[in-house]
């Protein structure tokens, strides 16, 4: 740039480059005067170097006030050429006064270290053009001005003189924009704009905008301060009030009546709490009532207040001790689930008798959708007394249980005195909903602060962080539900009355339908009695071939996919009644989603079928063995589990430690190799009870002995062979008769389990109770294992030998 300009008075010729300043959120305009501070090491640098250049420095607002070391990209490419008419420096930092000069555009950056220089080309104010438009703006802006200093727009001495004394419409842009404090994106844009009547527009605008906020502001604090006036007021008159009455002696209770504090007292009174909850909540009456109406506690010890006198201290349901209608109430809510009912029931008649039973601590665990969460109604129905429900799935708070302590903003009670005051009563039935799915993290472990609440012998006085005051949940009748029951810790799961819920059967299903989802859902739909009629043969074939589930949730779904399409046919017309069979129910749910299937179509050599459990019900599964030739490497696959890869390796051990009583080379393992396989490979699979299953799969893989088709079975297997007792049996037994097996083999130590499998189910199942593998295979092979003669005496002699010594060698 090879330019004059003129400093006090004198043409000073520019040099072609300057050093340049990057400024935070601060734009710099001709002919307006500006103050700051510059901390910046690389900014302070192009201030030294400003006495080389007559003191003339280039100031750029940059893009982001963030950037700390801004590049040439980071900054605008329009800035001011200033002089520096003050400088002084203050603990390291530069404090300067400038006086802008000239609009610069930047052509070129010359260079970027130790500082900024830059080459950069005038931008000449235009010549204003006196024509009405222009004038027009002008006043308008004056106006706009006069207007702003009235509404309480801040306004230094320098910028006032400059806004009122220019006679250029292009400075009277730079003076405002200079002075009002305008955001540093707006004032970059109007430095940028050449157009003088643009730049007008837009000063214009900005300072409408201004205005608008400075007149809300006032008008908000005109408001406030009227209204702490009325509230001061009111305080100093009640303040004067009360001197005036205790002079009379006129401050006794009858003047209360219309006071606030007084009604609190009277509904204090008629909650009839205990004793002590009274005496708390009188104190903190008169905590209140000497606070002045304005602190921020009032309305906390109010909510407080409030909250103690809406629990329910003194209300109680009176319980309907009818032995005979709740059973049947039960009975004709729910299909089956006679454990449950059968509890219910001696609860009511211990309560008859009684007069007064300490609620028991029920826990429904079965899988998804046998009706746990429904039946905790119809025993609430049966009762005569109110239900409340708590989902506790998820919870990973504490205070979620047992309340926030009144300390923290917002706080509020737990769940358990939530659902008493929700539920008006202070003996509800209480379900809490999902126990097995609570978790813990750092804000604690909710299952422990359930251990008081669940715990008959101390919910007399349950402690809420929120109350700080005992509540009696002796009376509630509290009833948890699980999917499983290894999720809950120990010392919780010792206070719950276990109940188990097994899966239905499918004559259950179709009862259950019959009796329940179907008119339901008729009913939902808006269909009238005779329009749909889902026949006998239709119903078992849509809970035979599109479900496979414990509960019945998804056949409810299924039976109202049938009776949604009818509805849409009744709505068009297309007739009046439909009965829906066995060929027609793929019209309405397309092919079938299931095959029910036996464990093989056919005997099999290598496999074998064994139970498993979940929580979502019972079932088979197929163990395949296959044994080719090979060094003696064991192969498992089908995602198998510790457990599970452990039993493997067991019963490869028992086999070789019988392996003369069944025929084979004692070191056969040598040479094959050993591959077991259990299908559905991305589903994990884990767990000891299928040890009887891989034994017998493999003793037919290398025996190359079928097994029966129709015989499954569990059990865990020792070295030596023993069955030992497993878990889930009745799960286990209904997933095999839902499948089509016909024999069962049982651990003999499950015997006592078999009353609890349904009668329907034993009725259709053989069973056979074993304690060894000797008595497994013989039922499981389709024909006898010959010994080897020769292997199998030597084998008998070592067993004398190790009988006649000192020594127990653990063979056979």
């Amino acid at each position: 740039m090879s330019s004059t300009i003129y400093l006090d008075g004198k043409p000073v010729k520019v040099r072609e480059e300057l050093p340049l300043v990057s400024l935070r959120e601060k734009v710099v305009f001709p002919s307006s005067w500006e103050s700051f501070s510059i901390n910046r090491d690389k900014s302070k640098l192009a201030l030294d170097a400003s006495t080389t250049t007559n003191g003339l420095v280039v100031f750029v607002c940059q893009k982001n006030p963030q950037t700390v070391n801004p590049n040439s990209n980071d900054m605008y490419d329009v800035g001011t050429i200033a002089r520096i008419r003050r400088f002084w420096k203050v603990n390291g930092d530069y404090n300067l006064t400038v006086e802008g000069l000239s609009r610069v555009f930047i052509k070129e950056y010359t260079q970027s270290e130790p500082y900024f220089v830059v080459r950069a080309e005038d931008i000449p104010e235009l010549a204003s053009a006196h024509d009405e438009e222009t004038e027009a703006l002008v006043a308008n802006i004056t106006a706009q001005m006069n207007h702003y200093r009235e509404v309480g727009g801040h306004l230094s001495l320098e910028s006032s003189i400059a806004i009122f004394s220019a006679e250029d419409p292009n400075q009277l842009c730079n003076a405002i924009t200079a002075g009002v404090d305008f955001k540093p994106f707006d004032k970059q844009q109007i430095l940028e704009m050449v157009d003088t009547r643009a730049r007008l527009q837009k000063v214009s605008e900005l300072l409408a905008h201004e205005i608008r906020v400075l007149e809300i502001g006032q008008k908000i604090a005109n408001q406030t301060q009227e209204r702490v006036k009325r509230v001061t007021k009111e305080a100093i008159l009640r303040e004067q009030m009360s001197a005036i009455k205790k002079e009379l002696g006129e401050d006794g209770e009858g003047d209360e009546v219309n006071n606030d504090i007084a009604v609190l007292k009277k509904q204090v009174k008629a909650a009839k709490m205990p004793p002590d909850v009274q005496t708390k909540v009188d104190k903190e009456i008169k905590r209140l009532s000497k606070m002045p109406t304005m602190s921020p506690e009032v309305s906390y010890i109010r909510t407080y207040i409030d909250t103690l006198l809406e629990l329910p201290w003194s209300i109680k349901t009176e319980t309907k001790v009818n032995v005979s209608e709740a059973e049947k109430i039960l009975d004709d809510e729910h299909y089956g689930l006679n454990k449950a009912k059968e509890r219910v029931l001696e609860f009511l008649a211990v309560q008859k008798l009684a007069g007064k039973l300490k609620g028991p601590i029920l826990c429904f665990a079965g899988p998804p959708g046998v009706g746990k969460t429904s039946i905790g109604k119809s025993i609430a129905k049966a009762l005569g007394r109110k239900f409340v429900k708590v989902s506790l799935g998820g919870i990973r708070d504490e205070a979620e249980i047992r309340g926030h302590r009144r300390t923290y903003v917002g706080a509020m009670p737990g769940r358990i005195v939530q659902g008493i005051k929700q539920s008006g009563s202070s003996n509800p039935v209480f379900m809490l909903d999902e126990i097995d799915k609570i978790g813990q993290d750092f804000r604690g472990d909710p299952s422990a602060a359930l251990l008081e609440a669940l715990d008959p012998e101390q919910n007399s006085g349950f402690s809420d962080h929120y109350l700080e005051v005992p509540f009696d949940l002796s009376d509630v009748m509290f009833i948890t539900t699980a999917n499983v029951l290894d999720t809950i810790p120990h010392a919780l799961r010792d206070r719950l009355e276990i109940i188990e819920f097994p899966g239905y059967t499918e004559m259950e299903k179709f009862n259950i339908a019959n009796k329940y989802l179907i008119p339901k859902q008729v009913d939902g739909h808006g269909l009238k009695d005779g329009q749909f009629t889902l026949t006998d043969d239709g119903l078992e074939k849509v809970i035979t071939y599109y479900t496979r589930e414990a509960g019945v949730r998804n056949l409810e779904r299924e039976i109202s996919s049938v009776v949604r399409k009818v509805a849409r046919k009744v709505a068009e017309d297309q007739g009046d009644a439909f009965t829906v069979n066995g060929e027609t129910i793929p019209d309405y749910l397309g092919p079938e989603k299931f095959t029910p299937y036996l464990a093989e179509k056919e005997n099999e050599v290598g496999m074998s079928t064994g139970l498993f459990w979940t929580e979502s019900g019972g079932g088979i599964l197929v163990i395949e063995v296959s044994v080719v030739p090979g060094k003696g490497q064991l192969t498992l696959t089908g995602h198998l589990g510790d457990v599970m890869k452990e039993s493997c390796m067991a019963a490869i051990s028992y086999v070789r430690s019988r392996a003369a009583s069944l025929g084979l080379d004692e070191k056969f393992n040598q040479k094959v190799d050993i591959h077991v396989h259990v299908p559905s490979g991305a589903v994990p699979k884990d767990g000891p009870s299928a040890g009887a299953a891989i034994t017998t799969a493999l003793v037919s893989a290398l025996t190359r002995i079928p097994t029966r088709k129709e015989v499954a079975m569990t059990g865990e297997v020792t070295l030596r062979g023993r069955v030992t007792e497993i878990g889930g049996l009745k799960e286990k037994v209904i997933g095999a008769h839902r499948a089509g097996i016909t024999t069962v083999i049982v651990p003999k130590d499950n015997k006592k389990d078999l009353v609890e499998i349904p009668e329907q189910v034993k009725k259709d199942l053989t069973f056979h109770f074993v304690d060894h593998m000797d008595q497994v295979l013989p039922i499981v092979l389709t024909d006898k294992i010959t010994a080897h003669p020769q292997k199998l005496g030597i084998r008998k002699k070592v067993q004398k030998e190790a009988k006649d010594s000192d020594f127990k060698i653990a063979v056979g």
